[in-house]
């Protein structure tokens, strides 16, 4: 949509926005500080009762997405996977059935290189403009508004869509035309899915070699090799308090983005190609618990 001219209209607070995945551990949080900022806020969940507290800060709960979208100056998708996204967008009731032309679709789920390239082409198809922009960070952060926001996209869609970033995060790093943000996501989510992986097999062989986990955060304390995150999900794991920040489900669906986006290019990147193997063998047991009930497939005492 690089030819298209984007239309003077004021963006920031007083405008709509349509969340459509508004009852998830991101989603609702996320519509939740769009009211706070003073957005309207049209809130829609496959589950409604899931976003149906959204109701108290002032966010209407619609029936569909393209009851969400109908006016709507945003289409905020916030949603497990592309085929979600795509269905929710293109589908029965969906959002695109509604939307208006001046409206931005802002993508803000991890969708990997292909889902987000299908998103980008069915925007482009149905004449609306198009932002691509998932985020670093989890549910905490989405209740603090202090999400990184990786966006991408037209030059002429910044300005409008940043008041819509500043409400949901604390820092906005542009990276290019769509598709950019969402590489830079996997990159990101490697190292973070990476740590959490190497963490958890730490702890599980301190355990199996019989001594206390929190030696190892002794040893490193204060030194090149600490890492606060190491430390936080290395605490949840001791109090085997895996309470979902990030699901050990959708972690695995973004190793594979990953997994499959480094295959394309011919890398040979066997670690990553391990994390992935062994989130996706977690799955079956630990879907819905956090990222870090990783350790639970290597504990033998879990097994």
């Amino acid at each position: 949509m690089s030819n298209q001219r984007m239309p003077a209209i004021p963006s920031g607070p007083g405008q709509t926005v349509a969340v459509l995945g508004a009852g998830g551990l991101m989603g609702l949080p996320m519509a939740r500080n769009l009211t706070r900022a003073g957005f309207t806020v049209r809130a829609w969940n496959r589950s409604p009762d899931k976003a149906r507290q959204l109701s108290a800060d002032g966010a209407t709960i619609v029936a569909s997405p393209a009851e969400a979208a109908s006016g709507a100056d945003f289409v905020l998708t916030m949603l497990a996977d592309a085929e979600v996204v795509l269905g929710v967008m293109d589908g029965e009731a969906g959002a695109l059935e509604t939307m208006q032309s001046t409206a931005v679709w802002v993508q803000m789920s991890t969708l990997g290189e292909h889902g987000t390239q299908r998103c980008a082409a069915l925007a482009a198809h149905h004449g609306v403009w198009f932002a691509d922009a998932p985020v670093v960070g989890t549910r905490k952060p989405a209740e603090e508004g202090a999400l990184v926001v990786l966006a991408s996209g037209s030059e002429k869609v910044r300005s409008r869509v940043q008041p819509v970033f500043d409400a949901v995060g604390s820092r906005t790093i542009w990276v290019g035309e769509a598709g950019a943000a969402s590489r830079l996501k996997l990159v990101v989510n490697s190292w973070v899915l990476s740590i959490v992986e190497a963490g958890a097999e730490t702890i599980a062989l301190a355990e199996g070699l019989g001594l206390d986990p929190r030696l190892l955060l002794d040893v490193i304390d204060g030194g090149p090799l600490d890492l606060p995150y190491l430390r936080l999900k290395a605490d949840a794991i001791a109090r085997r308090d895996f309470e979902p920040s990030f699901k050990l489900a959708l972690a695995a669906k973004d190793a594979a983005l990953i997994d499959s986006s480094a295959g394309h290019r011919g890398l040979d990147l066997p670690l990553l190609h391990a994390v992935a193997r062994r989130l996706a063998e977690g799955v079956e047991r630990y879907a819905d618990r956090d990222l870090s009930a990783t350790y639970l497939t290597s504990a033998p005492a879990s097994r």
